[in-house]
């Protein structure tokens, strides 16, 4: 199950790290506290559809804009059956991947691509699995979101 606060916690943090600007920035300028932004962003707190609001004006972001892509991300979530299933008994992946599996102890393995979308499941711990979408043009954002 996808935790719709982590969804959008992702999804802000990748705005605000796409735009190389820190969160002390982004905290004064939506006038929330550092550490409440921080929380958003790791997926521990809801924002009210307000704060939220003030978030995405800081960013600078539509707020239909940013639920259009946290929407996206959990249909695309729901559509795979078993994204959560563990993965330490496949075989590390080459590259960064590898990294992850040493560092972790789990695995990373691509679920599915349909040329224009490539999915991937990181399994972080027997409860937590992250699940990344990577548009293949290299212009459109990556999507990342834990559950």
């Amino acid at each position: 199950m996808v935790l719709l606060r982590r969804v959008i916690g992702d999804a802000l943090r990748a705005r605000r790290q796409g735009q190389h600007r820190t969160l002390r920035e982004v905290s004064t300028a939506a006038n929330v506290s550092l550490g409440y932004l921080s929380e958003i962003e790791r997926g521990q707190k809801e924002p009210s559809s307000a704060l939220l609001a003030a978030i995405c004006d800081a960013l600078g972001a539509r707020l239909s804009e940013l639920l259009r892509e946290v929407s996206d991300t959990v249909a695309l979530a729901e559509q795979l059956p078993g994204v959560l299933m563990p993965v330490q008994d496949e075989p590390a992946a080459a590259g960064p991947a590898a990294g992850v599996r040493k560092a972790t102890g789990r695995g990373v393995r691509q679920v599915t691509t349909d040329g224009a979308v490539a999915v991937s499941v990181r399994q972080d711990s027997p409860l937590k699995a992250t699940l990344r979408s990577a548009r293949v043009r290299p212009s459109d954002r990556d999507v990342v979101c834990a559950a």
